[in-house]
């Protein structure tokens, strides 16, 4: 968070990460899916199909926030028990440059 950046490393087991979506992807096997990140709660969100096993976001103001990351299918229904939030805080000083 000192310089203003927040990462978090995921890791998931018996599906694969890829940008394949609609209803016809959910016959695939392996299963297949993507991440939704959601951050401070706002009512928009955004896929990650990456695959890169982790996710960054800089830019975020200082103070409180939050980042929900919830593991969807091809079809960005939710599997359940696959969110997590994080809380943490942005000094506030962070990304400042002299």
């Amino acid at each position: 968070m000192a310089e203003g950046v927040f990462q978090a490393q995921y890791r998931v087991e018996n599906l694969r990460i890829l940008p394949v979506f609609g209803a016809g992807a959910l016959q695939a096997s392996p299963r297949i899916g993507h991440l939704h990140v959601i951050v401070d709660d706002l009512p928009w969100w955004w896929a990650d199909a990456s695959d890169n096993n982790t996710v960054d976001i800089a830019g975020l103001p200082p103070g409180s926030h939050k980042v929900t990351l919830q593991l969807v299918n091809a079809n960005h229904e939710v599997f359940p028990g696959q969110v997590v939030t994080l809380t943490f805080s942005v000094p506030e000083h962070a990304g400042m440059h002299h």
